[in-house]
């Protein structure tokens, strides 16, 4: 691990004026709109959805402090969000590295340790460097009333590469471990079927930083030693399923083809060279199989495309009849999908909020047990029941 280092910022004349609004905002006052809800039904059961807070440009990424409060990130201006979940105020923490905001980039997905109370962890990722050369890397740091200190390096994926797009960028701690999920920015897609890189993979490191020896691919030459898995395409959902103890992910396929997948070591699932998905122009992607040994299945897969984005087990008895569910945010079709599963299989898909036009970009369980959303443009919601 090393300390880091300030690097340059790539910002926008609208992205400044973003930023000293919502600096306004964060620091004098509550959101006017807190007290909004409307009901919503799920197979008839009525549910409250409550506006928490506005003015998040893209929540990306949203995790809890063990009091109740919400840690957002704000993806393209790179703010870490602090929002009172009781009274929507909103307060943005210091010493936050600098992010190039452009493409896909930003401040990206964000952790609370689990032992937070004993060790004060928080891990985030964001895009670092500049419109020549840049990656994703993930940090992780303490807190200091408002102020980020302690910073550390854990990871960056290599190659680094001229443009911001395909992140990936979704992090899940889980029994010491930290599973990073990494696209493979997007003129790159052969990469995700070689191993001697990160893009395209689903990368597992201990939550220090350390590679574990038991990773699949450790002390095998040509190969990066985080990898996991690999044939990803733009993984934008990492969970685990805690009643399996599986890892989840799903990623954007090209014009169709998003995929839910569960992840397993030294898999390969496929991309670029099986897909159920086409390129932008409707030709074939490859040769246009969607199947090859040796190459896994999607558990679930969206035709037309649904962009997912973020991704959450409900496991709390407050709604009992999600409980078990798994709900991903749609950013293309814009509403929070909710699939039913049975037996590693999803055997009902229900499409919330479709009359809302949101595109749903995050999704978490809160401690009360509530259903929390990020929606770009962009406000923060809890779901409960009415």
């Amino acid at each position: 691990m090393t300390t880091i280092k300030p690097f340059r910022t790539v910002r926008t004349t609208i992205v400044i004026v973003m930023l000293i609004g919502l600096i306004t905002s964060c620091s004098t006052r509550e959101s006017a709109s807190q007290k909004e809800f409307f009901i919503i039904e799920s197979e008839g059961a009525k549910l409250k959805v409550e506006t928490v807070t506005d003015s998040i440009i893209i929540p990306f990424g949203m995790d809890f402090l063990p009091d109740g409060r919400l840690l957002v990130s704000d993806r393209a201006i790179g703010h870490i969000v602090v929002v009172n979940t009781e009274t929507g105020k909103k307060e943005l923490l210091q010493n936050v590295p600098n992010v190039i905001g452009q493409g896909d980039g930003g401040l990206l997905d964000i952790l609370v340790h689990p032992d937070y109370k004993n060790n004060g962890w928080i891990y985030f990722s964001y895009s670092e460097g500049d419109t020549t050369s840049n990656t994703m890397v993930v940090d992780r740091a303490k807190l200091d009333g408002l102020k980020l200190v302690e910073r550390e390096r854990l990871f960056a994926a290599l190659p680094y590469y001229k443009k911001p797009l395909h992140h990936g960028s979704r992090l899940v701690l889980n029994d010491g471990y930290l599973f990073i999920a990494m696209g493979e920015k997007t003129d790159m897609k052969d990469s995700a079927q070689t191993l001697n890189n990160h893009l395209g993979k689903v990368l597992r490191i201990y939550e220090d930083g350390r590679v574990p020896e038991d990773n699949p691919y450790v002390g095998k030459p040509n190969t990066k030693p985080e990898v996991w898995s690999y044939g990803h395409r733009n993984p934008n959902g990492l969970t685990i399923n805690q009643a399996t103890g599986e890892l989840w992910e799903h990623e954007h396929g090209p014009m169709g083809g998003d995929e839910i997948n569960i992840i397993n070591p030294g898999l390969n699932y496929g991309w670029p060279v099986i897909t159920y998905g086409l390129n932008y122009d409707s030709t074939k992607v490859g040769e246009g199989i969607t199947e090859k040994e040796g190459m896994e299945q999607p558990l679930y897969f969206y035709k037309p495309s649904i962009a997912p984005s973020g991704m959450q087990f409900y496991t709390s008895d407050v709604i009992p009849l999600w409980k078990g569910n798994l709900f991903i945010g749609s950013m293309v079709l814009r509403h929070l999908n909710r699939l039913v599963i049975e037996n590693n299989k999803v055997i009902k898909e229900e499409r919330l909020l479709t009359d809302k036009n949101w595109r749903v970009r995050s999704v978490k369980q809160g401690p009360d047990g509530y259903l929390y959303i990020g929606v770009d443009g962009g406000k923060i919601l809890r779901i409960m029941p009415n």
